[in-house]
């Protein structure tokens, strides 16, 4: 199969008067890299990978042990919808590998590639379906406050033909790129969008979601608008999730459902819950990778705060959404605290990691939390025994910390580096004199 695609890939690329194939791999925050070869190149590099200093790329090698192979994955190959006609480009992820060949700690896509083999070997397959949000802005001035390009709110249907012919162009782009749309609306806020990707499995959805955030900034560059995934761009205002719709599935059967249970969730999916809701603190420093995350976790904009699931309330970490006409392969659970600007790689991974860890130690579901929980007090909360999500990139980073599940599903590598990164970023945070404490305290202290 291997070499079929391998060889689907170079006919493609000649047929086509491909020019250019645009390497992409990921660095450890989930910023997209990439290297360009030419179609000469595609042959050795789809045998041999291609050799870079990985020395230059945040979380990578150090500098003694500078160079690592990227190796193109042919199944992600995809002809770019953008771009001069004329002169065709493709892209193609890549494995990052060591030079001996085995796969190097650094990538987090082999992270997540770890993970899901490891599913797999249990028979299971990882499904993610995303509802990603993020805002258009007008173009940035220095110094200037961001501008939304519209003032619509939920649904609103054409407060702006700009936004509307934005979000078409961007689902075009997204389906010619074989990433389905399942649909897309204006958000709550002035100039937010959601757009819902399709199920597929994790690793095509990591794809996915990287190649969704270059489309959506390229089709709004292309267009003289700012877009921008930031998890809280505006003040008062609600910011942007990346809510994590989450299935296994035992071949053609969902592993989630069960006809007897009246929510339909089996026993592997109450276990996997109990996974996702005890370790929810310890993988929170990753799903909220930076300090303006936690400027969204807060009460009354439609963030979590609370550790706790029920089927229809929005104000849990995992909500259950009840499935249209009982279909069995619909059933899912919703993990609503990621934003959009996370890494998908160390996110589904530590997901999967959490909720599999439930299920093989038979974690037990707490009891489901159907009230208001923005307007329950703490006696109330202490009462129900629901806890916080961190509230604060440092609260989240002395609990993953102290986390050997995390440690061990990121694996050495990547867990050192993302905590000295991130306390780095906290540091460089808290030493600011932020315009809110001159407007407070300049003439009152």
């Amino acid at each position: 199969m291997i070499d079929q695609q391998r060889e689907y890939v170079l006919r493609s690329v000649e047929e086509r008067g491909v020019r250019l194939i645009r390497l992409w791999f990921t660095d450890v925050l989930g910023n997209l890299k990439s290297l360009a070869i030419s179609p000469a190149e595609l042959d050795n590099a789809l045998s041999d990978g291609m050799t870079f200093d990985g020395s230059s790329i945040d979380g990578f090698s150090r500098v003694q042990e500078a160079d690592v192979l990227a190796i193109p994955d042919p199944d992600t190959f995809e002809l770019l919808p953008w771009g001069d006609p004329q002169a065709p480009e493709a892209r193609v992820f890549c494995n990052i590998h060591n030079l001996d060949g085995t796969p190097f700690q650094g990538d987090p896509r082999q992270v997540l590639r770890r993970h899901v083999k490891a599913a797999h070997d249990a028979g299971l397959t990882f499904y993610v379906a995303p509802d990603v949000e993020f805002f258009y802005f007008e173009k940035l001035e220095p110094g200037k406050p961001p501008v939304p390009i519209d003032d619509g709110g939920f649904f609103d249907l054409s407060t702006s033909a700009v936004t509307s012919e934005l979000r078409k162009r961007t689902i075009r782009t997204l389906e010619a790129l074989g990433i389905p749309v399942e649909y897309s609306f204006h958000e709550d806020a002035p100039g937010q969008q959601e757009i819902d990707l399709r199920h597929t499995d994790a690793l095509t959805m990591a794809d996915s979601v990287m190649t969704f955030r270059l489309a959506v900034r390229e089709i709004a560059a292309r267009n003289g608008v700012h877009a921008t995934f930031m998890p809280k761009p505006l003040e008062g205002l609600q910011g942007s999730g990346m809510h994590l719709h989450m299935s296994l599935f035992r071949g053609d059967d969902n592993a989630f459902y069960s006809e007897s249970d009246d929510y339909d969730l089996s026993d592997t999916a109450k276990s996997f819950m109990a996974g996702l809701l005890r370790h929810a603190g310890e993988i929170t420093a990753v799903t909220n990778q930076t300090v303006n995350s936690y400027k969204r976790l807060v009460p009354n904009f439609e963030a979590p705060v609370h550790v706790s699931w029920a089927r229809n309330n929005r104000s849990g970490l995992i909500r259950v959404p009840i499935t249209k006409n009982s279909n069995p392969n619909a059933t899912r659970i919703e993990y609503r605290s990621p934003d959009p600007a996370c890494n998908p790689y160390l996110a589904f991974s530590l997901l999967l990691a959490a909720g599999m860890k439930g299920v093989e130690e038979g974690y037990e579901l707490p009891d489901e939390a159907d009230a208001n929980l923005f307007e329950a007090d703490d006696a109330v909360l202490d009462e129900l025994g629901i806890t916080q999500l961190p509230q604060s990139l440092n609260d989240a980073l002395v609990v993953m910390e102290k986390s050997e599940l995390v440690r061990e599903a990121l694996g050495e590598h990547i867990f050192e580096w993302f905590v000295r990164n991130k306390r780095s970023e906290w540091r460089a945070y808290k030493t600011q004199v932020t315009a809110f404490e001159t407007d407070r305290y300049l003439k009152a202290l």
